[in-house]
């Protein structure tokens, strides 16, 4: 494997009437099987490269693309007003870095229909939250997301 190569990877906690959407990961998943996580994904080139750029060389922006189009094939919902809200780097069992950005965004529309990479969902409160395995560090988010929103 080459040491340079990481994935990017872009993760929404999406909120709806107080509660947050929560998905259990196929058994088949490399990283984190059987774990209940929140939608997202990887910025693959052969998906975005004929997504229009933005300036001559470049594309802003292409998190919050990244984001909506996986939240949509994950688990069929959009997304509105997407906001950064931290990052992790990890690295998977099969060795390959993952970069993660994190972000929290308000349910727009559409009813749950999971992909095949997830087996289950639920709209959760924080303490509610609890009662999942969640993979790690989810349930800080999301209690991050819980502490923007209080305050607003």
């Amino acid at each position: 494997m080459d040491p340079r190569l990481h994935f990017v990877v872009a993760t929404a906690i999406i909120v709806r009437d107080g509660k947050y959407l929560i998905a259990k990961r196929a058994p088949t998943e490399k990283a984190y099987p059987n774990m209940w996580t929140v939608p997202g994904g990887k910025l693959v080139y052969s998906e975005y490269k004929d997504v229009p750029k933005t300036t001559k060389d470049a594309w802003y922006g292409i998190i919050n693309w990244l984001l909506a189009k996986e939240v949509r094939e994950e688990v069929g919902l959009e997304i509105e007003n997407p906001s950064y809200l931290t990052d992790l780097l990890f690295v998977r069992p099969d060795g390959f870095p993952v970069i993660t950005l994190s972000y929290w965004c308000n349910w727009k529309s559409g009813e749950v229909m999971l992909c095949k990479d997830l087996t289950d969902y639920k709209w959760v409160s924080l303490e509610e939250a609890r009662e999942y395995e969640l993979i790690e560090g989810i349930w800080d988010e999301i209690a991050m997301v819980e502490k923007i929103i209080s305050k607003k």
